[in-house]
């Protein structure tokens, strides 16, 4: 059961509930299932925010590797123009296509970390708006079951 169904099988609880004579509009409710509910409450919101942390965790992992791939170009790159130094004109010509493999090898890790970044962002965002709207939900549920209490 989602943190919705939950919070719908409080509400239905409560709407079940049998009132007090004079007491000013207190119900009886089943403080078992309540805790119960409740409890299911718990357990649900930390799987999001697991996948959040699982979202910061992919992100350093995209980068990380983002950085390894760029080292590697980098290395092979560097290895391929020793080799190449014995003549001139080809040492020449390997020292540029070096030079342009760095600069692409950068480009790329710049846009594979911006990527992983955007995603990751918008994972968190996600995350973020659904729970707002459960804590709103639950702070709403609270409220109104205060309000019932109260009564």
């Amino acid at each position: 059961m989602n943190i919705d169904e939950i919070l719908d099988v409080i509400d239905e609880l409560l709407d079940r509930a049998w009132s007090l004579p004079l007491s000013g509009g207190r119900c009886v409710v089943d403080a078992d299932k309540v805790r119960d509910l409740i409890d299911d409450i718990r357990l649900n919101l930390p799987t999001e925010i697991k996948q959040a942390k699982a979202i910061v965790s992919d992100r350093t992992d995209i980068i990380n590797s983002a950085k390894k791939e760029a080292e590697q170009i980098v290395r092979k790159a560097e290895d391929r123009a020793r080799s190449l130094v014995s003549q001139e004109e080809v040492a020449k010509a390997a020292q540029a296509k070096a030079s342009e493999i760095l600069s692409q090898s950068q480009i790329k890790s710049r846009e594979i970390r911006q990527a992983a970044q955007e995603f990751s962002d918008n994972c968190l965002l996600k995350t973020e708006e659904v729970l707002v709207k459960s804590l709103t939900e639950i702070k709403a549920t609270r409220q109104a079951f205060r309000n019932a209490v109260n009564k």
